[in-house]
């Protein structure tokens, strides 16, 4: 009885093991599952419902709407310029969280500079209709660069800024469109490589369906470009961002706001992220 009683204890621990070892596959294989299936849930976060009028947030503003190429109207603002027109416009991507209301003061802050600015939410946010998508918000853009060319902006008079996930989808017009200038605000080396950064346990790049692989654009795109990054940013790790500024074949400065983390106001719509941009505009079009 002693013998097969320390037989049974030997084995055991490797059952143990071999238990353990099944439950975490198991654990891996739910996760991905659910991460497979909520994937755009958890990417895509539009909040804050639809905006009001422009003109009640932004002093000038108006209510444009935009026609997708797949037949989706999408709500924006187009705001003018304050003071001097430096006869340049900046089209505004978001992130992937929040509305054009809550960017209402980049937009105040580049009016004040001379820009017409034109915000606009993606399909899906800021009570627009349809469901994001890499493929969707790259046509919500392209009809964003269509509203700004009817109105005397085409690309070659417009400096896109795209912030984080909105970094991703100008990145791609651009390589489309090509602009006068490209600013880039916490941009990600590609989805798959900051989800990998967020969720190192799970095979994220076998998962995702969309890709944005914004350093790779980057390094496509002839144009003068500025990347800002905050360093304290624990969404977009600020190494990605520099990786993306040394793609670029024509990068006129990287511009660190320090101790600033992903939704700083500093980093969203602060003075160095303005001036930034101006000069920027200065080097690409001239000074106003």
């Amino acid at each position: 009885m002693s013998g097969t009683g320390a037989a049974r204890g030997r084995r055991n621990p490797r059952r143990r093991a071999v238990t353990a070892a099944v439950a975490a596959v198991a654990v891996l294989i739910l996760l991905g599952g659910l991460m497979w299936g909520m994937q755009r849930s958890l990417l895509y976060l539009p909040t804050g419902g639809t905006p009001p009028p422009a003109g009640e947030v932004v002093a000038g503003a108006r209510d444009v709407r935009l026609r997708t190429g797949d037949g989706l109207d999408l709500g924006a603002w187009l705001i003018p310029p304050r003071g001097a027109d430096r006869g340049t416009a900046v089209l505004v991507a978001n992130g992937n969280s929040g509305n054009r209301e809550t960017r209402a003061p980049l937009a105040r802050a580049l009016s004040a500079e001379g820009f017409t600015v034109l915000l606009f939410d993606y399909r899906g946010y800021g009570g627009n209709p349809g469901t994001p998508s890499q493929r969707g918000l790259a046509s919500d853009a392209r009809a964003a660069s269509d509203a700004l060319a009817a109105r005397g902006h085409p690309p070659a008079r417009t400096v896109y800024l795209g912030e984080s996930l909105g970094a991703a989808v100008l990145s791609g017009l651009a390589v489309e469109r090509p602009p006068a200038a490209l600013l880039l605000r916490s941009p990600f080396t590609s989805l798959a490589d900051v989800a990998a950064h967020h969720f190192p346990f799970l095979p994220v790049r076998a998962l995702l369906w969309d890709r944005y692989p914004v350093r790779a654009n980057v390094a496509e795109i002839d144009r003068p470009t500025t990347v800002v990054l905050g360093d304290g940013d624990l969404v977009v790790p600020p190494e990605q961002s520099r990786a993306v500024a040394e793609a670029s074949p024509r990068l006129v400065e990287e511009v660190v706001v320090a101790g600033a983390d992903h939704n700083d106001p500093a980093l969203a719509y602060g003075p160095e992220v303005v001036a930034a941009l101006v000069r920027l505009a200065d080097r690409a079009l001239g000074p106003r």
